[in-house]
């Protein structure tokens, strides 16, 4: 009884300490969870091109176009997205980054999204960090989000009833009471059902918070075993026998790649800053899915293949760590896997509201009514 007590009064106090942070972080998920397809129809003739059936132009011809439209522009990243679809050149100078997305067959500019102006993309700021700079709103949305967790757990231990027989009303809302109890039934229902979804959603959603969240993940699936650094690390590249680094690296490094993954859509290429870097790349089976990605590392020079890490060949506990935003935004299942995010999230915003109708309302309550004050004084 005491014990139900206390995380009654914790459920209540931190849930209205972090009810509204809780709400902007969910309400954004979900403006963001269709972001991808609410942009191909809006945006289709920058993001749909025609596979002609050629090759893609190679990503230096990209990036030497793509910097031209950027002065004193400087990129490090060409994104292969699908042959239907247009490539997308990371740049950046001292105004900031652009996204330019390009025809890959032509080499035509297309569309420059700038991040301080996109809708989609203020909204994806507003979910990780409030707008605020990254070390301070990461934490801030890093700690509602542990206390979401929290209040997933402390509310199924309140819902959970003392017999089995009383099971079957706690599991569908009493439309027919008066609008304060429907309130009280859904806030609990609605949690008990979203219970699962919505704390593997937080969970994911903490690895780009604290690092240490995604090293939990990985050692947990992998028994306590690997090591992760270990397993993700770049291998060292010998700078003495060389005097610069050849852009037709990356060409080739992408080439290679696109042929030792023949089925995969989405592709891309790095072009290191720093001698002592290697040429990455990296290959998804689908567009627009970040999940199941092989990756590999070149010679920055001579494009000589130093490391490939297929997703098959990685460990489990890696795979579950990559798999994490498509699992976090509900891609890993395709358009059904959204939607069940998205209904998630939607719910989640609302636990905050009816919770803080259930507290007023008890607040309320509680509070006797001058009416009453007056009778007591007179009886007196």
């Amino acid at each position: 009884m005491a014990f139900k007590k206390t995380i009654r009064f914790l459920h209540k106090w931190l849930g209205l300490t972090s009810g509204l942070i809780v709400f902007i972080i969910s309400i954004t998920g979900c403006l963001f969870c269709f972001h991808d397809e609410i942009k191909d129809i809006s945006r289709k003739e920058s993001r749909i091109v025609e596979d002609t059936g050629n090759p893609y132009l190679p990503p230096s011809v990209l990036r030497e176009k793509a910097l031209k439209l950027v002065p004193n522009g400087k990129s490090g990243l060409v994104f292969y997205v699908k042959r239907d679809r247009s490539a997308v050149v990371y740049t950046s100078n001292d105004k900031g980054s652009f996204y330019l997305f390009m025809n890959p067959y032509t080499g035509q500019h297309l569309y420059t999204e700038d991040p301080t102006t996109d809708f989609f993309i203020i909204v994806e700021y507003i979910h990780l960090y409030l707008l605020l700079p990254d070390y301070i709103g990461k934490h801030i949305t890093g700690g509602a989000t542990i206390i979401f967790i929290f209040m997933m757990i402390s509310g199924i231990i309140q819902w959970w009833p003392k017999k089995k027989k009383d099971l079957k009303k706690r599991l569908a809302v009493k439309w027919s009471a008066k609008w304060r109890r429907v309130n009280y039934d859904w806030h609990n229902i609605s949690g008990f059902y979203i219970a699962l979804v919505a704390t593997v959603i937080a969970i994911t959603g903490l690895t780009f918070t604290y690092d240490w969240v995604g090293d939990g993940i990985y050692y947990a699936f992998n028994l306590g075993k690997g090591d992760k650094k270990k397993e993700t690390q770049h291998p060292t590249i010998d700078t003495t026998a060389f005097k610069n680094i050849r852009i037709s690296a990356s060409d080739k490094a992408m080439l290679l790649t696109m042929q030792k993954n023949p089925k995969h859509e989405m592709f891309y290429v790095t072009f290191p800053e720093k001698k002592s870097d290697p040429v990455e790349t990296g290959a998804y089976p689908f567009a627009l899915r970040y999940d199941h990605q092989s990756n590999y590392h070149f010679h920055p020079e001579t494009a000589k293949l130093l490391s490939a890490e297929p997703f098959e060949h990685k460990s489990l506990g890696l795979q579950v760590v990559e798999m994490n935003y498509g699992i976090h935004t509900g891609q890993i299942l395709n358009l059904p896997g959204k939607i069940i995010a998205f209904i998630a999230s939607l719910i989640a915003a609302a636990l905050p509201v009816t919770g803080f109708v259930i507290w007023y309302g008890r607040r309320k309550k509680e509070k006797p009514s001058q009416k009453t004050k007056n009778i007591k004084k007179a009886s007196v």
